[in-house]
């Protein structure tokens, strides 16, 4: 195998503190005829935007008329809806719909079914990298789906999926990692 002594270049790092269904601050930087460009608070280099159908309309239509938009320079509360690492540049898309602030899910990568990505939630984010290039594929998953497809003889991964993201555990609750 060739290795170059170049470290890597992976683009897929930036911004690899944001999840999906992470709750934002971001600011509106334009209008679009398909919804607004955003600037995440603490991301300014990602690129970020949100569709009008995930922009509540006060008028009830399907997706948020041009006029519903916040305007440019406001700061919204928005929530991580994608977040696109597979080629550069990394993208995040977000949701403004309240129902989303409240509880955000998506469908689990596993069973399909709706999993919650919100804080307290039964969701997990997986993110698929590999050694030999940047990119990364991300999906969700049910904390049970995913634990439930890992080699039983994993017990401390299977514990490990069901805890991260909340208080950890102690060792003897992941089992004997030693063996």
């Amino acid at each position: 195998m060739v290795r170059d002594d170049q470290p890597m270049q992976r683009f897929d790092s930036v911004g690899c503190d944001l999840v999906v269904g992470t709750a934002v601050r971001a600011t509106i930087i334009c209008h679009e005829r398909w919804g607004v460009m955003a600037e995440v608070l603490g991301h300014e280099t990602v690129g970020a935007s949100v569709d009008a159908g995930v922009i509540d309309s006060p008028s009830g239509a399907p997706r948020a008329l041009p006029e519903e938009y916040p305007p440019v320079g406001e700061q919204v509360d928005a929530v991580v809806q994608e977040i696109s690492r597979y080629h550069p540049p990394v993208w995040i898309r977000l949701t403004m719909r309240a129902a989303d602030l409240h509880e955000f899910s998506w469908p689990c990568g596993c069973c399909g079914q709706l999993t919650i990505l919100s804080p307290g939630g039964d969701g997990v984010t997986v993110d698929v990298r590999s050694s030999e290039g940047p990119g990364c594929a991300s999906f969700a998953a049910h904390r049970s789906c995913l634990a439930g497809r890992l080699n039983p003889d994993f017990k401390g991964d299977r514990a490990r999926v069901n805890a991260v993201g909340r208080d950890q555990p102690t060792p003897s609750a992941i089992g004997n990692e030693s063996s």
